[in-house]
């Protein structure tokens, strides 16, 4: 059995750092190899790639997510005690709760409450002499969720809640001094949350009996025993703040049209498919999630390679949605590639890989997906607007990515057509 190939150095965290999104890809093709070990952060770590890595990873219970994320990473993104945290049957009676509410009916209601806090927030877009539209994108996807959740807000709220979510998801891959003061926004955060779910127990805030809201408050665990109310607030956050991070790629998707000149004739903002063919596009193509990393539960086999218990294991996302095996001319941006697409829940990965209802895959794809159509026919059915002269460069270096400028935007106008 050949051996596991090895990076050069050391420690090879300060390569990652610098070369971000491609690092694993990077190496995996120059060993020709989809499992490479390295050392990061002072710990052995085995990087893998493409369709069947994301199989192993996923399918089996042969990895949990304890000890798998540097800790203000975990903080910030998941915390202790949430639903990628647990594994077996505690995870799936959680997990349970989540997809609850993604029902067709329950995506429509998000994608229509997206759709109609955008179209009041570009009333003003018009008097401005400019707009940017990442932070934009962001306030309006967390009145979205907030209306959602069934959770009363005056302004400033808004304000203060989109701050806070947006700095949990600008500073999950940093190491700076900015991390500190994004992990006492989520405590700020947290307490808020807390707070309103033990209104919601007292009787002291009316939820819609089906809401998102009155769910978490009233979902047991296996043991019988309500959320704990500062576990319920970790998850009220796992349904706000991802939703919020759907701001990265509705700028992407504003990118998108901006630039990508040769597929735009691939685009038909009236058909279903059409639009579809393009969101799932922008979802390949662009920066979204770099990886995510699990700790082998028990000896793991790939590629003939036997993976020790407690091996840290780093599985890129961003590499296998570019894997040439997989996508012809992946560095190119082609809707039209998904028409005679063969999709699997393993070769197109942008939230996680198997399925939703059993694995750790984002229980959000199906509610980004949606807000993605929509944003579709916003951009270019639902307004217009000029592009001026910006930075739409995306540096792979910051994880998470965005163009430069965020997307600018002049003289917009709502349109009705």
């Amino acid at each position: 059995m050949a051996e596991i190939p090895r990076t050069h150095g050391f420690d090879c965290t300060a390569a990652l750092l610098k070369e971000g999104y491609t690092f694993i890809s990077r190496r995996c093709e120059a060993f020709q190899s989809d499992i490479f070990e390295t050392r990061l952060a002072l710990r052995r770590a085995y990087c893998i790639r493409g369709p069947e890595a994301a199989q192993v990873f996923y399918e089996g219970g042969h990895f949990s997510r304890e000890g798998a994320m540097p800790p203000t990473t975990l903080r910030l993104l998941q915390d202790k005690g949430s639903v990628q945290s647990l594994e077996g049957e505690a995870h799936l009676n959680r997990k349970k709760l989540f997809m609850s509410l993604m029902s067709p009916e329950g995506i429509a209601r998000v994608g229509d409450l997206f759709e109609d806090a955008w179209r009041e927030r570009m009333a003003g877009w018009g008097r401005a002499d400019s707009v940017v539209l990442h932070p934009e994108a962001q306030a309006i996807l967390c009145r979205a969720g907030l209306q959602w959740l069934g959770i009363p807000h005056t302004s400033g709220d808004l304000r203060d809640w989109t701050r806070d979510l947006a700095a949990m998801i600008e500073n999950a891959g940093r190491m700076s001094p900015r991390v500190l003061g994004a992990l006492i926004q989520r405590q700020r955060a947290e307490l808020r949350g807390r707070r309103l779910i033990e209104d919601v127990r007292a009787g002291r805030l009316q939820s819609l009996p089906e809401g998102a809201l009155q769910r978490l408050a009233d979902h047991r665990d296996l043991d019988g025993q309500l959320l704990d109310p500062s576990i319920a607030s970790v998850e009220l956050l796992n349904l706000l703040r991802p939703l919020v991070a759907v701001a990265r790629y509705i700028t992407f998707i504003a990118a998108s049209l901006h630039e990508q000149h040769a597929a735009r004739p691939q685009l038909d903002s009236r058909d279903a498919a059409s639009v579809e063919r393009w969101v799932q596009e922008v979802r390949r193509f662009y920066p979204f999630f770099p990886l995510i990393g699990g700790r082998a539960t028990r000896p793991v086999r790939f590629k003939g390679h036997l993976l020790p218990r407690s091996s840290w294991v780093l599985l890129d996302l961003y590499g296998t949605n570019r894997d040439p095996r997989t996508w012809d001319a992946p560095e190119a941006f082609r809707p039209d590639r998904f028409i005679d697409w063969e999709p699997s829940l393993y070769n197109f990965i942008p939230q996680g890989a198997g399925d939703h209802f059993t694995t750790h895959r984002c229980p959000g794809e199906m509610i980004t997906v949606e807000v993605m159509r929509r944003a579709v026919r916003l951009l270019t059915m639902g307004m217009r607007y000029e592009v001026p002269p910006q930075d739409l460069s995306i540096p792979l270096d910051q994880m998470p990515t965005l163009p430069r400028s965020g997307f600018i935007m002049r003289r917009v106008q709502g349109s009705a057509a």
